[in-house]
């Protein structure tokens, strides 16, 4: 049974702190950049790998720190990333982090994890993400590619037509939510 509940974090607005600066870590922050360009993460790693200093040098809202993990990393984050490949500190900051009660993410290890960073179909304002539970990335990875070649470009200015078209309707939210029903009923319609 999948007991996931999806959301969308404005990480432009949280802090995250990410552990690691290697390939698993390179591979976390591309995804946050990614998807989130303005994401505020603080990385610490003891030393960072040449891929990982390309993405980072990227984004203005990415500092780097050049140390090992401590404790007083977790001060004034919202999200923690461990991605080091030492299992032992990975299993450190998750505990460290729990127990100041902030969300977790450890690479690899799905049973140390409060959320997992799935595959993220973007169009515009349109976001899709994909989780099969932790049970198959490489399966949530080909329907993103499916689902990116499917949703046409010109899905986003249907978006904005319809915000504009929302902003218009006078009457109470019932009223409101029936016609926006009613004009894109014919977007799941079956051919």
């Amino acid at each position: 049974m999948n007991h996931l509940y999806p959301i969308f974090l404005k990480v432009h607005e949280l802090n995250v702190l990410l552990v690691g600066g290697g390939n698993v870590g390179t591979e976390k922050l591309e995804f946050l950049l990614k998807s989130s360009p303005q994401a505020q993460v603080t990385v610490v790693a003891k030393a960072f790998i040449p891929a990982f200093l390309e993405v980072a040098e990227r984004s203005e809202t990415v500092t780097l720190i050049e140390d090992e993990y401590h404790e007083k990393y977790l001060g004034g984050k919202h999200i923690v990333i461990a991605a080091t490949d030492d299992k032992a500190v990975n299993r450190q900051i998750r505990d460290e982090a729990k127990e100041r009660f902030l969300l977790v993410n450890v690479a690899d290890t799905p049973e140390l994890c409060d959320f997992y960073l799935g595959g993220i179909v973007t169009k515009g304002n349109l976001k899709i993400a994909i989780s099969t539970n932790g049970k198959s990335p490489t399966t949530a990875k080909r329907l993103r590619q499916l689902l990116e070649e499917v949703l046409p470009e010109e899905i986003d200015d249907l978006l904005e037509n319809l915000h504009a078209y929302r902003d218009t309707l006078k009457g109470d939210f019932e009223y409101k939510v029936k016609a926006m029903n009613e004009l894109t009923e014919g977007l799941v319609k079956k051919r």
